[in-house]
């Protein structure tokens, strides 16, 4: 059964989280000035960034992880979601401006390679990829019985969903997120795009992840393809709210950017004529 009270503490994971908010820490504080010499400290930033290490590890390091990994499909795809939604978008909010607008002002091959990263249509086909091919029921089951590939694997859905999350929630003046109107179209499409493997574990009539099977039920009235099928609620699900979240946002945004235009036209307009 699952120890709730075993948390991860891997030397790996611990200090990889931990060198990860050092160098962040430095960055933003001690080194600040070496790239700008205007901006205080950002808290907020610095805030938003500590919540995408906390969400990190509450997904990979908390009994969540062990109980996605040896007993329920459907919490492996809730930690899947925060690894997707909630720790990369955190990160993203917590890298000011400068810290990246810097750097690719001084140096044109890190401009180059972060542009080709960050360019939407890299970025989706990368979440969407990142996220869909782990999901074949071989490399799946590798990542369940392999501690590196599923490594591997959390931090690719990671990674891909910091450059998508880039387009939508970048505070990047050299590489800003996309238009209004764009962002809406944008994470359509990405909704979209993750319908095949919704209908892949929803509509599959036998288990694809033999682990599974012979697995303790923690619930006993869930049997395993009918937690397969909840992973696959779980997964669009959430994919549905995020994208419901984000498009109002936008056209929120949109209609108020309008708004603002039109006024200062009309103001423009009629100061012209006095």
């Amino acid at each position: 059964m699952v120890n709730w009270s075993h948390w991860h503490t891997e030397p790996l994971l611990i200090g990889g989280i931990l060198v990860t908010g050092w160098i962040y820490s430095l960055l933003i504080g001690p080194l600040r000035t070496l790239m700008t010499k205007t901006q205080s400290f950002p808290l907020s930033e610095a805030a938003y960034f500590t919540l995408g290490l906390v969400t990190f590890y509450l997904a990979v390091g908390s009994p969540l992880n062990a109980l996605g990994e040896d007993f329920l499909f459907s919490a492996h795809m809730l930690q899947h979601n925060l690894l997707m939604y909630l720790s990369p978008l955190f990160i993203v909010l917590g890298i000011p401006d400068w810290l990246v607008d810097t750097p690719a002002r001084r140096n044109r091959y890190f401009r180059a390679c972060f542009r080709f990263l960050v360019n939407p249509l890299f970025a989706g086909i990368f979440f969407t990829l990142s996220f869909s091919v782990w999901h074949f029921p071989q490399l799946f089951e590798a990542t369940l019985r392999s501690k590196p590939v599923h490594t591997l694997a959390q931090l690719m859905i990671l990674i891909s969903s910091i450059f998508m999350w880039w387009s939508i929630a970048s505070r990047s003046k050299r590489f800003p997120p996309l238009q209004y109107g764009v962002q809406i179209l944008f994470f359509f499409a990405l909704m979209v795009a993750q319908t095949p493997v919704f209908a892949f574990l929803t509509l599959a009539r036998d288990l694809l992840y033999p682990t599974y099977a012979d697995a303790a039920r923690i619930i006993p009235s869930l049997d395993p393809v009918s937690d397969q099928i909840l992973g696959g609620i779980i997964m669009k699900s959430t994919n549905m709210v995020a994208a419901l979240v984000v498009i109002s946002i936008a056209f929120y945004k949109w209609i108020k950017t309008s708004e603002n235009d039109i006024n200062q036209n009309r103001n423009s307009q009629h100061k012209n004529k006095e």
